[in-house]
C-alpha cells in the first residue's frame, strides 16, 4: 500500500494518533528525499487533522504549506488536496462566499487534470455551501448531479456524504422528520464502510442533528432515525445502481 493510500484510509477511520504518527514520519523522509508528492501527502493528513480538532488555523497553515511545496515542484496534480482543504477551512469558518470561490477553481483544475471523481466530490462541497449562501434551489441541482452520477458510477464509497447532503438540505428546508431519518441512514452508512465524516462533513451533520431533535424532540428523534438506519441507498434516494 502506498504512503498515500495508508495515511488516507488511517483517516477515515478515525485513528488520530497514527494518522499524526504516519504523516510526520512522510514529511521527514519526502524532505530528505526530495519527494514533493509524499512531503505534500504529509501536511495535507496534518492539515486534515487539523480540521478534525478544530483547529482552523492550523489547518490553513500547514495547507498553506503543502501548495507552496506543490508550486515549487511544478506539478499541478499536487496542488489539488491542498486546495480542497483551503476551501474547507473557509467553508468551517463560516465563509462560504470564500469557499464557493475556492471550490470552483477546484472543480476546474479537477476537471484539467482528467479527475471526474474530483469533480462530482468538490461539486458536492460547492453544493453545501451555495446552501449556506441561501441558494437551496442551486445547492438542490448540484447535489442532484452528484448524486445521478454515484449511481451511475457505482461508487457506494461516496454514498454517506449524500446522506449528509440530504440531511442538511432538509435541516435548510425544516424538514425535521426527513432530516432525522437521513441521519440514521447516514450514520449506518459510515458504520457499514468502517469510516468517520471529513470534518467539515461531521460538522454538517452535527448541526442537522441539533436541529432534528429540537424540533421533533428525542423521543420522535429517535424513531425516524431508527428507521434510516435500515434503509439501503436505493431506498433512500430512489434511485437504482446503474441508472
Amino acid at each position: 500500500m502506498s504512503f498515500q493510500d495508508q495515511v488516507r484510509a488511517t483517516f477515515r477511520r478515525g485513528e488520530t494518533a497514527e494518522v499524526r504518527r504516519l504523516a510526520e514520519a512522510g514529511v521527514r523522509r519526502a524532505r530528505a528525499a526530495g519527494e514533493p508528492g509524499d512531503e505534500v501527502e504529509g501536511l495535507y493528513a496534518l492539515a486534515r487533522l487539523a480540521l478534525r480538532q478544530g483547529e482552523l488555523g492550523e489547518a490553513e497553515r500547514l495547507a498553506g504549506q503543502a501548495l507552496e511545496v506543490a508550486v515549487r515542484a511544478a506539478d499541478r496534480r499536487l496542488e489539488e488536496r491542498p486546495r480542497h482543504v483551503l476551501a474547507a477551512v473557509a467553508r468551517m469558518k463560516g465563509d462560504h462566499a470564500l469557499a464557493r470561490e475556492r471550490y470552483l477553481a477546484s472543480i476546474e483544475l479537477n476537471r484539467d487534470l482528467g479527475r471526474p471523481e474530483q469533480v462530482s466530490s468538490e461539486t458536492y462541497n460547492l453544493a453545501l455551501s451555495e446552501l449556506h449562501l441561501g441558494n437551496l434551489g442551486r445547492a438542490r441541482d448540484l447535489l442532484r448531479t452528484v448524486q445521478e452520477r454515484v449511481f451511475r458510477v457505482g461508487d457506494h464509497t461516496f454514498v454517506p456524504y449524500l446522506g449528509v447532503a440530504a440531511a442538511t438540505l432538509a435541516a435548510a428546508e425544516g424538514d425535521a422528520e426527513t432530516a432525522a431519518s437521513m441521519i440514521g441512514f447516514t450514520d449506518s452508512a459510515f458504520d457499514g464502510l468502517g469510516q468517520v465524516p471529513d470534518p467539515d462533513d461531521a460538522e454538517e451533520l452535527a448541526a442537522a442533528r441539533t436541529f432534528a431533535t429540537v424540533a421533533l424532540h428525542p423521543e420522535r428523534f429517535a424513531a425516524l432515525y431508527a428507521v434510516g438506519t435500515g434503509w439501503d441507498a436505493p431506498t433512500a434516494f430512489g434511485l437504482s445502481w446503474g441508472t
